[in-house]
């Protein structure tokens, strides 16, 4: 594959919620998105498998497509994700105990209306900043809103999408 070229793509419908502080299904104009708390932080964890043809070489870009409920500041106000992965080898990982590598995050701007899409984009280095995700692997990704960061909180922040791509 490519630089640029899509590996995964993820919706709301997808998502598995930890056992407390999830994000809630909501919809907004018939579209299923995941609300995330403006007061409390909250996640929400997303099974995946990492293609075959994943190249391995330099790294993955994560694009969380979301909006606010309602406007604040259109254009203005931020929103701090926080996106992490959990590598699943096979007959060495064990679900159990096994624990998310470190999260990279961003301070997503809000779209310049409200009911628009920001598209904010995270980068993973191929190997430890991914827990070694490879090629042809399960892998769980967790999503979660910093609710205690940013520049406003005009309600809860709703999840659209996920895009994993080669970078």
């Amino acid at each position: 594959m490519a630089s640029g070229d899509t590996l995964c793509v993820f919706v709301p419908a997808m998502s598995e919620p930890p056992s407390t502080n999830y994000a809630t299904f909501d919809t907004r104009n018939g579209v299923l998105v995941l609300d995330f708390d403006d007061a409390t932080s909250e996640s929400v964890e997303f099974p995946g498998f990492m293609p075959r043809h994943y190249a391995a070489t330099t790294g993955i870009t994560v694009t969380l497509g979301w909006m606010f409920t309602s406007s604040g500041t259109p254009g203005t106000d931020t929103c701090v994700w926080d996106v992490a992965f959990k590598s699943v080898s096979d007959d060495a990982d064990d679900l159990d105990t096994k624990a998310f590598a470190a999260a990279n995050s961003v301070t997503a701007t809000s779209a310049s209306a409200d009911g628009e899409v920001d598209y904010a984009t995270i980068t993973f280095t191929d190997g430890a900043d991914m827990d070694s995700v490879a090629a042809g692997e399960y892998f769980r990704m967790s999503v979660q809103r910093d609710a205690a960061s940013g520049t406003a909180s005009p309600g809860d922040a709703e999840l659209v999408f996920i895009e994993i791509q080669e970078t």
